[in-house]
């Protein structure tokens, strides 16, 4: 019977014209082909048989039948696939648009936040680095002028215990005068002059110094009382000398106190430069990570976005062949369908008692 059916679909599909042909034109244009003539032989073979030409309506509408289901499954199927098509479409825009998105934060965030905020901090690092440099210069520098002031001291007080130890020289020399000769008046000048170069013409005492010379320039010092008042000028010139000294160590002492303190409120300066340098650093490193961090993000958003048009590239170049067979498999359904419903017409209309091959 299946035989029979598909000679007659084969038969038909060379008829363009079957729906408006009489049964005997039908009858005339089936004798032109092998195909037809067959189709004639066996419905005659069928009407002499009797009760053939029902089973025959029946197999083609059975076929007409499962053809139409055909149809609808192809299609039911076709259109969940398409909304399966539509719904991922969707959904692989939305992960682009959303990768997009993501990218674009992720480079605003790091051109606009993140790389300004480390410039920022670099800059305040190597901006407190170079307090350091000039504070560490300055504590040389303090050193420097400390050590000079020390060593500047330290020379005055040799210089004023050297005048001293002359004075005392030249005190002891007085005591032992008594009707001087000229040479001892001459070494008692000379020890004049020994004081002389060991007192500075700017020092303050300078002026003690020299009424001292002159008062013992030209002196007779066979007279007491001229001794006497050279006497007493050399202890207040002494006097003022160990003055000296002494004032010149309790400036010592107070520009050593001074230096100290100094030299304290400049590593207290360094330890805070510190301190804060450390600080930086630790919010620099926390955006250094900050600055990875969001690039790799970035990066893997890039690459998501990459996957995602691949995919829905692939799916639409997928789904276009599937329309392909889809479309072509309904056609061939479609007419494969006319020509089983012109079968059954043909068979419906035709005395088939009457054909003869």
């Amino acid at each position: 019977m299946r035989i029979v059916i598909l000679i007659l679909l084969i038969s038909l599909a060379t008829c363009a014209k079957i729906k408006s042909q009489s049964p005997q034109k039908l009858q005339a244009e089936l004798q032109k082909t092998n195909y037809g003539r067959a189709l004639l032989h066996l419905v005659e073979l069928h009407s002499m048989a009797g009760g053939s030409v029902s089973e025959l309506l029946d197999a083609i509408e059975e076929l007409v039948n499962d053809l139409e289901d055909g149809l609808e499954l192809l299609d039911f199927n076709f259109q969940r696939r398409t909304n399966e098509h539509n719904a991922l479409l969707v959904q692989l825009n939305q992960q682009i648009q959303q990768a997009v998105i993501d990218v674009s934060r992720s480079d605003d965030v790091i051109e606009n936040l993140l790389n300004p905020r480390k410039e920022q901090l670099e800059l305040r690092i190597a901006t407190l680095e170079e307090y350091q440099e000039q504070n560490r210069q300055k504590v040389d520098e303090e050193n420097l002028t400390r050590e000079q002031e020390h060593e500047a001291y330290e020379a005055q007080v040799a210089e004023l215990n050297d005048a001293t130890a002359a004075v005392d020289d030249a005190l002891s020399l007085l005591s032992t005068l008594n009707n001087p000769s000229l040479a001892q008046v001459k070494k008692f000048q000379n020890s004049l002059k020994k004081i002389e170069s060991n007192i500075k013409p700017r020092s303050k005492m300078a002026p003690f110094l020299k009424a001292l010379i002159t008062l013992a320039s030209n002196q007779n010092f066979s007279d007491q009382g001229v001794l006497t008042q050279i006497v007493d000028s050399l202890n207040e010139f002494r006097n003022a000398i160990v003055d000296s000294i002494n004032d010149l160590s309790l400036q010592e002492v107070q520009d050593q106190e001074e230096f100290e303190a100094r030299v304290d409120q400049l590593n207290a300066e360094y330890a805070e430069f510190q301190r804060q340098i450390n600080a930086l650093n630790v919010d620099l490193t926390a955006t250094l990570d900050k600055i990875d961090q969001v690039t790799a993000f970035r990066d893997q958003r890039a690459a998501d976005q990459a996957s995602y048009e691949q995919q829905l590239q692939l799916e639409n170049d997928l789904y276009a062949d599937e329309v392909q067979i889809y479309t072509d498999t309904k056609n061939e359904f479609q007419r494969e369908q006319a020509i089983s419903e012109q079968a059954l017409q043909l068979v419906q209309s035709v005395d088939f008692s009457n054909i003869q091959v």
